[in-house]
Order: C-alpha cells, then structure tokens, then sequence
C-alpha cells in the first residue's frame, strides 16, 4: 500500500512537471509565466524525487536510486542558478555538485558491473554518467568565480540544467508508455534529439551577449 501510495503521488508530480515544463519552454523566458511555471516544475520535479528515493529503495533498485539523483540534480541545480543572481556559490551549491559528480562515477561502476551481468542498461548507465560528469564539472567551473557572474553565463546554466531536467522528465514518460528493443534506446533517445537544442539555446545566448556587450 505504501508503494502504490507513493507510485499515485510520483506519477501526479511527473504529470504536473511535465505539463509546467512545457509551459515555461513556450513563454517569454524572465516573464511572470515563465517564471510561475518554472517554480511549479520545480516543486513537482522535487515530488518525484521525494517519492523516486523511497521507492527504488523499497524495490531495490539501484539504477532508478541512480536516475533519481541525477534527475533532481538538473533541476535544483538551474533553480539555484536563476535564484543565486549574484554567482557566488553556497556550501548547498558544492554539496549539491559533490552528490551529482559521486552519481556519475556511481553510473558507470553500476552500469560495469550489470554489463558484465550481461544487462544492455549499461548503455543508459554510460551515457548518463557521462552527462552527470559533465554537467558537474561545468558548474563547479562556474562556482569558482570569485566574484559576480555575468548575466549571460548564469542564464547558460540555468537553461542547461533545466532543459536537461525536462529531458529527464519526457525520458520517464517514454519508458513508461512505450517498449523498445533494446530496452536502453527509450532511455537514450530523448537525450541523443534534444541536446541539440540545448546547444543551440547556449549559442543563442552567448551571441545575445556578445551583441550586447560594448565595442
């Protein structure tokens, strides 16, 4: 009863932030509705994790105990970045990427052991730790600063992480609702379509600044 209690409520969380990330992606980015929908994706991403935790757990998965931290992160991580407008990072923030950095080698040595199990998952496993590491490693290199960020770079983070996190969040819908062989690609294939518009909202940005910027 427990589980299918906290099942209920994850379910509810990952409908409302996908329904929420949709519309922050569709509004004016710094408007009211951006900003609404925003801290509502944000609530409900922390729902899911809140009731991901206990259930991997009592089911004894390690591969969604994994996915669950690596997912949250994305999330708190970008709202930390639009929150923080100075830059200057707190004992949460370098908490906060110690956890994702330990996620991701965690990835890769799960993701070792079950391939020599002979589970394809490694695949999903790699890859996510990869982009676990990644994503880690950049915003330590932002949190170094010593002094203010520029707008422009702070909002590359905020928008990488966040639009990472709505990866994660179509990723579970598609796990859930379709079945595909193997059994990684419904994991990976959100990643492999959608990057690309992360790097092109990256750009967008950085030539916004640069257009900006005097001489």
């Amino acid at each position: 009863m427990i589980s299918l209690a906290l099942l209920a409520v994850h379910i509810a969380c990952g409908s409302v932030a996908l329904l929420a990330a949709a519309v922050a992606l569709a509004a004016a980015k710094g408007r009211r509705n951006h900003i609404l929908s925003g801290r509502v994706y944000a609530l409900g991403m922390a729902g899911v994790f809140v009731t991901a935790v206990p259930l991997a757990l009592l089911g004894a998965d390690i591969f969604l105990l994994f996915i669950a931290f690596f997912s949250f992160y994305m999330v708190f991580a970008g709202w930390r970045f639009a929150r923080n407008r100075r830059g200057l990072a707190q004992p949460l923030d370098w908490t906060a990427v110690t956890i994702m950095a330990l996620t991701g080698l965690g990835m890769w040595v799960y993701g070792g052991v079950i391939g020599m199990a002979g589970d394809s998952q490694w695949v999903t496993l790699a890859l996510f730790g990869f982009i676990a590491l990644g994503l880690a490693g950049a915003d330590a290199l932002f949190h170094r600063r010593t002094g203010p960020a520029p707008y422009h770079r702070r909002i590359s983070r905020h928008l990488t992480n966040m639009m990472a996190g709505t990866i994660a969040t179509v990723t579970a819908v598609l796990v859930v609702n379709v079945a595909t062989n193997p059994v990684w690609l419904a994991w990976v294939l959100p990643t492999l379509v959608m990057t690309p518009l992360i790097v092109w909202w990256n750009v967008r940005v950085a030539r916004e600044a640069a257009r900006r910027s005097p001489g």
